[in-house]
């Protein structure tokens, strides 16, 4: 279903506010909305918050056997669910432009730029290794969908635990978290992705984190993923508005700083929901 075209008088407002460097939520141009991170009882379950935008993302794992091609590496896939419940904008069985975009960016975010060290995840050479699997699931889109969906799967990534396994020659045992502690994920890195919104018209200048107008209304988006070592993963950008190289090393400093803040949050909410939960070993 097309969106629908914001109206004169919203498109005028807006871009008078932004001539005199005002957002309508209040925000600076280079601020981002806050972020809330809900861990749900069960191991890899988290729902993340991004203003009104709210996404929810569940890893899980099995043991599978390995392609010959690849027998010493696990590996992950991840589905995403944009459904209508989200915005009446998706439709089930026909993929939005913007669903396309979001299952693209996800794919080079996570899988492409080896967030997971795959040989980690090997239980048995040839025999048997871990296949993990990121569900996202949109709950509502209030602008910026793409970034939330990134920091949901990789906070889910980072919450989640698989069980223990002991291996004796070929028999494997896997144990529960009852009787051994469950182990965290190998990571190999933690990209983050910021998306900046321009417009057609050049004097304005480009805004962080778009609401839902900004982003209708926008010339051109470009998101960028980058960790808190400021390595960048991926950059990515649509529409038509040029762009100077100078203009696009300002926000890549800027995503920079953003990102590191933002991993430190993170590192803090996760810490303080592990010291919350009651392990108990037998």
């Amino acid at each position: 279903m097309r969106p629908p075209s914001p109206s004169i008088p919203e498109k005028d407002f807006l871009f008078a506010a932004l001539k005199q460097g005002l957002r309508l939520d209040g925000r600076e141009f280079l601020e981002t909305r806050p972020v809330t991170l809900t861990f749900g009882p069960e191991l890899g379950w988290v729902e993340c918050s991004l203003g009104k935008t709210r996404v929810l993302a569940q890893v899980d794992a099995k043991m599978v056997k390995p392609p010959p091609e690849r027998p010493f590496e696990g590996f992950i896939t991840i589905h995403s669910e944009l459904s209508p419940m989200a915005s009446s904008e998706f439709e089930l069985g026909r993929p939005s432009e913007e669903e396309v975009t979001i299952t693209r960016m996800l794919d080079k975010v996570i899988r492409r730029s080896d967030v997971v060290d795959k040989e980690s995840l090997c239980i048995l050479s040839g025999q048997r290794v871990w296949h993990l699997r990121l569900n996202v699931h949109c709950l509502s889109d209030s602008g910026n969908l793409l970034d939330c969906v990134c920091l949901a799967g990789i906070v889910a990534l980072k919450h989640f635990r698989r069980p223990d396994v002991e291996v004796v020659g070929e028999e494997v045992t896997v144990h529960p978290p009852t009787f051994r502690a469950p182990i965290p994920l190998s990571l190999h890195h933690n990209p983050y992705c910021f998306t900046f919104a321009f417009f057609s018209d050049t004097s304005l200048n480009p805004v962080l984190d778009p609401n839902l107008l900004e982003q209708r209304l926008n010339g051109g988006l470009m998101s960028i993923a980058l960790n808190a070592q400021r390595e960048l993963c991926v950059v990515q950008k649509s529409g038509g508005v040029p762009l100077e190289p100078g203009d696009i090393l300002k926000i890549v400093n800027v995503a920079a700083l953003k990102a590191k803040d933002l991993d430190a949050f993170v590192e803090s909410r996760l810490q303080e929901d592990w010291e919350g939960r009651k392990i108990e070993i037998r």
